[in-house]
């Protein structure tokens, strides 16, 4: 593994600084039923609505807020269009990962002119809370990133959205902000979208790992993660390596129909709360063997949390130079196995938990067994 640091030379200024991430947004089959889904499972707030009550005729946008994720769930409204081909496509997913900058014009010119294809121009909007400006760009596979430019807005979310305030507001479960999105690109693409990242968006590779680092008896893939100037917004990319058996990315592939966003990370400051709560709600986790937690205390040493609470369910942990990590992954949150989150608990670590790689990967290649696709 190769860690860098990821501060600024006196020489080099960023051209893209991003304040973090803005929202989420999935296109999916029934966008009402998914906003329940992620209020009920996961303890998202109801915030913002768009659709024919608010004008629009072909769509219909739920957003739910967590801390600072915001999630915007869309489905097309007629049939024969751009977000129902996507579906189709890719089944319920991550379209826009959107990224909060001070100006989106120059963010926009700023990456076009390093080479990456223009997906939505600067665009003005407005209503009697303010003005939002937003572009956009392409990025592997149908993902795109948008530029959310929001200095003088005090609205809710964007123009053109309204108050969602219904009745049922389950409690949230200690969900705090987006740590990181990873994407899955097809076989010898992780590098070219590497370059992709550094050249046209200045990020810096912060961790590399290879076959021998993320690798079991069956399946194998590499993966190479990027940060931006001030690690506000982390973008690990996976390919897949040649194995035995088919491998986690594979399948995701397949069944994507190409590269996609294949887990959003979030973050939480107890995730043995988070965790409980979520089981209670019925979210489901990938289980590892009993027989992790037998040497885990010597391979991390020290911890705050009681390790039979951990063994119970089925957290795992991981140390770097900083710090430790507490990490678990949600089993496929729709039908196709794709899409997924990981919970997180950074107490110092920076890192991604490669100690843990090959007791996750066996997990996920269990459930591939099960689903008949390994």
């Amino acid at each position: 593994m190769e860690t860098l640091e990821l501060t600024q030379s006196e020489t080099t200024t960023d051209f893209l600084p991003l304040n973090g991430t803005d929202y989420v947004e999935l296109y999916v089959g029934n966008a009402r039923q998914s906003a329940h889904y992620f209020q009920t499972a996961f303890g998202f707030q109801p915030l913002a609505h768009a659709g024919l009550s608010t004008g629009l005729r072909d769509r219909e946008s739920y957003v739910v807020q967590q801390g600072k994720i915001r999630l915007v769930l869309t489905s097309p409204l007629h049939g024969d269009s751009e977000m129902g081909t996507h579906i189709d496509k890719h089944g319920d997913g991550v379209r826009v990962v959107a990224l909060w900058v001070d100006d989106a014009t120059r963010a926009f010119v700023e990456t076009t002119k390093r080479g990456a294809k223009p997906f939505m121009e600067p665009t003005h909007e407005q209503d009697d809370t303010g003005y939002v400006v937003r572009s956009g760009i392409h990025t592997y596979g149908d993902t795109v990133h948008v530029f959310v430019e929001r200095n003088d807005y005090k609205g809710l979310f964007l123009p053109g959205y309204e108050a969602w305030n219904p009745a049922y507001q389950p409690a949230n479960v200690g969900l705090r902000y987006v740590d990181h999105l990873v994407g899955n690109v097809g076989w010898n693409e992780m590098n070219p979208w590497m370059q992709f990242y550094a050249d046209v968006m200045g990020f810096q590779q912060l961790v590399s790992f290879d076959d021998k680092d993320i690798s079991t008896d069956y399946t194998a893939l590499m993966s190479k993660v990027m940060s931006n100037g001030n690690g506000r917004v982390k973008f690990p990319i996976n390919e897949p390596a040649e194995g035995k058996k088919k491998s986690q990315i594979e399948e995701y592939l397949d069944f994507y129909g190409g590269p996609g966003i294949q887990h959003i990370a979030v973050a939480t400051d107890n995730i043995i709360d988070t965790v409980l709560a979520l089981q209670s709600r019925g979210v489901e986790f990938l289980t590892v063997p009993d027989s992790y937690y037998d040497t885990l205390a010597g391979r991390v040493g020290e911890i705050d949390e009681e390790m039979a609470t951990l063994r119970k369910l089925g957290v795992l942990v991981d140390r770097d130079d900083e710090g430790y990590l507490l990490q678990i992954f949600t089993k496929p949150i729709c039908p196709r196995p794709t899409v997924f989150f990981e919970i997180i608990q950074r107490k110092g670590a920076r890192s991604f938990g490669k100690g843990n790689f090959k007791a996750l990967f066996e997990a996920i290649e269990r459930e591939q067994a099960v689903r008949g696709t390994l």
